[in-house]
């Protein structure tokens, strides 16, 4: 316990200070594997995805099992282990620099940096955006995100430690490659799409939970979750990007264009105000406080699952056994 305790800490503080790793990130190297990889596998049908998926994501988790459990009698280098596993899978602080980045562009009047900038942050197509339509973006993005880069990887840390962890952030990694509904993914990536609709969908709700907690907008976050979350086509997004515009009082969703494809989703907290620029800086602030207050209730629920019950002391033959 005091392992995981002190190297999710560590982790999380090497994200706020340092951001993302900036050579030889293991969630790139990863990419570059599951692309290579995919190149052998693919078929279009499920079963060549389902074999792909289990080979990327289980491959992970099983090699992080290996490292944690070779060092299961080394305090030290394990909690190392969780901290360096924890900073690769962590993107609180990149989210939030991407962000702030576009931002900045768009409070500067600089429409063409922040078209730029903003697929360094999610997949829209940004030429097709306006100013209004960018910001919009980037705060679904951030949103979504709290969940995918920051939430749900510490709940799967909390629950399963290193393996945990990594096997998250494979299962996210791999759906943002392969699960979307292109042609050549559609069958293909279904696996992939699935199986990282379970990972995320109790990290989605803590993140949910959270923003009503701690949101600028407590009744806002509660009535936009309830009313507009199940109409997302996410099982997940949708109840993350509800309780941030219920939160803070803004209106997400619409129409929106993904790599030529217009999709026209549902509104979510239509009673909101469209979404301004300052908005971007305010989604931030509430994703950061949203991250740190899930590490304390995630190692707090971790420490009291791991802990003795009925006490630290008990009886036997007489003596107290410590």
């Amino acid at each position: 316990m005091r392992s995981h305790l002190s190297g999710a800490l560590l982790g999380y503080a090497a994200d706020v200070l340092f951001g993302d790793p900036r050579r030889g990130h293991p969630v790139a190297v990863f990419g570059s594997f599951a692309t290579r990889l995919e190149r052998r596998l693919w078929r279009d049908d499920r079963a060549a995805g389902a074999v792909f998926t289990a080979v990327c994501v289980g491959g992970a988790a099983l090699a992080g099992a290996a490292a944690q459990r070779a060092l299961r009698a080394r305090p030290l280098p394990r909690a190392a282990l969780t901290a360096a596993a924890a900073w690769a899978v962590l993107g609180g602080t990149s989210l939030a620099r991407e962000a702030e980045a576009v931002g900045a562009a768009l409070a500067a009047g600089d429409l063409d940096a922040a078209r730029e900038r903003l697929p360094h942050l999610c997949g829209r197509d940004p030429q097709a955006l306006d100013a209004d339509g960018i910001a919009r973006a980037v705060v679904e993005s951030v949103a979504e995100n709290t969940s995918d880069a920051v939430v749900g990887a510490l709940v799967w840390g909390a629950v399963a430690g290193v393996p945990g962890l990594v096997g998250f952030r494979a299962a996210n990694t791999l759906d943002a490659m392969v699960g979307h509904r292109s042609p050549r993914h559609l069958r293909f990536g279904w696996s992939a799409a699935r199986l990282d609709d379970v990972a995320g969908w109790p990290g989605a709700r803590l993140s949910g939970l959270l923003a009503v907690a701690i949101g600028p907008d407590r009744a806002g976050a509660v009535r936009a979750w309830r009313r507009d979350a199940g109409r997302h086509p996410s099982p997940n997004a949708g109840v993350v990007e509800a309780a941030f515009a219920g939160a803070l009082g803004v209106r997400l969703g619409g129409t929106l264009s993904y790599g030529g494809r217009i999709e026209h989703r549902p509104v979510l907290n239509a009673a909101g105000r469209a979404v301004e620029v300052a908005d971007i800086n305010r989604a931030v602030r509430l994703s950061r406080r949203v991250g740190a207050l899930a590490l304390a209730v995630t190692l707090a629920g971790r420490a009291a699952a791991t802990s003795p019950r009925g006490g630290s002391t008990r009886k036997a033959g007489g003596r107290d056994v410590v």
